[in-house]
């Protein structure tokens, strides 16, 4: 005990009290603590008690990205093939873009004629760039092998799904000003950059303009047709997921078994066994408050 306690007073007949500011109280120390300062101790109190059910609804949404990127793959590959001709592809870009467009119609309540007019205007110049940058595009990747083409597209569709925003579009329709994060630009231009290597690979100009415009819809326009749907209605988004991994697993099975049953295994560790883990794990969280933290300042305004 401190020996500046007042003359003719004990120890024991001061009362600890916890001074935020008040410098060091007289007889005791700055570390002093007395029976009472654990009964404030609070375990587990921002711990958010999770329900497997929710998990897995809310994992369809990762799981629905998965299957948009394999059905680029297939895309990519049946073009690279010849099995799609520029034609088919061309007709592909047209369905996609009409279908996003029926999709923000009709569930967009604030989607004006305006609104609608400038994107289609914007589309039209991207359009136009992009076929103006095809033969570019066409002699881009020519000097360097196909096997190094490969590795870097394959690495780079990596890159995009480990850092895509899952959980949020990055556009707004209503006009609304969202700035993406970084993790998010990156994830788009590691998408960019894999659909010009492959794009490069074609052996004409009208596939590479095809293809590069499928791939730019399913990058930039994907992500806000998938949000649209969800925010109107959230079941009408899990029917909608679940009938794309359907047609997903169903094109996949036709171009190979062994890529359906990884992917199948894919959809099903994303859907079902992350959730289990999620859930297991969260039995060994232990999060400890008591007064020992810092203060949190409580504003009371009054007229």
């Amino acid at each position: 005990m401190d020996s500046s306690i007042g003359a003719g007073i004990s120890p024991t007949q001061l009362r600890w009290r916890k001074v935020a500011y008040g410098g060091m109280q007289n007889g005791f120390d700055d570390n002093y603590t007395d029976e009472s300062f654990l009964e404030d101790m609070v375990t587990n109190a921002n711990v958010v008690k999770r329900n497997m059910l929710n998990l897995m609804l809310d994992s369809v949404s990762i799981s629905q990205y998965l299957s948009i990127i394999a059905m680029v793959g297939l895309v990519w590959t049946y073009t690279l093939t010849s099995t799609l001709d520029e034609n088919s592809l061309l007709l592909l870009d047209i369905s996609l873009l009409g279908f996003g467009f029926l999709v923000l119609l009709l569930t967009e309540e604030m989607l004006s004629f305006n609104l609608l007019f400038r994107y289609v205007l914007n589309i039209s110049f991207f359009m136009t760039g992009l076929y103006v940058l095809a033969p570019i595009y066409y002699t881009l990747t020519r000097s360097i092998s196909s096997d190094s083409i490969w590795a870097v597209t394959i690495g780079l569709l990596l890159l995009h799904l480990f850092l895509h925003d899952y959980s949020r579009s990055t556009i707004k329709v209503a006009g609304a000003v969202h700035n993406p994060s970084l993790t998010s630009c990156i994830s788009l231009n590691a998408s960019v950059v894999a659909s010009v290597f492959v794009a490069s690979r074609l052996p004409s100009r009208l596939q590479v303009f095809g293809l590069m415009l499928f791939s730019l819809q399913v990058f930039l326009f994907a992500p806000l047709v998938t949000y649209s749907i969800k925010r109107y209605s959230f079941c009408l988004h899990i029917w909608f997921s679940l009938g794309l991994m359907t047609l997903t697993l169903a094109f996949v099975y036709t171009l190979h078994c062994l890529l359906f049953l990884l992917l199948l295994g894919l959809l099903v560790f994303t859907s079902l066994v992350c959730p289990y883990w999620l859930i297991r794990i969260q039995a060994y969280k232990f999060e400890i408050n008591g007064p020992w933290d810092e203060a949190k300042l409580c504003f009371d305004i009054t007229d």
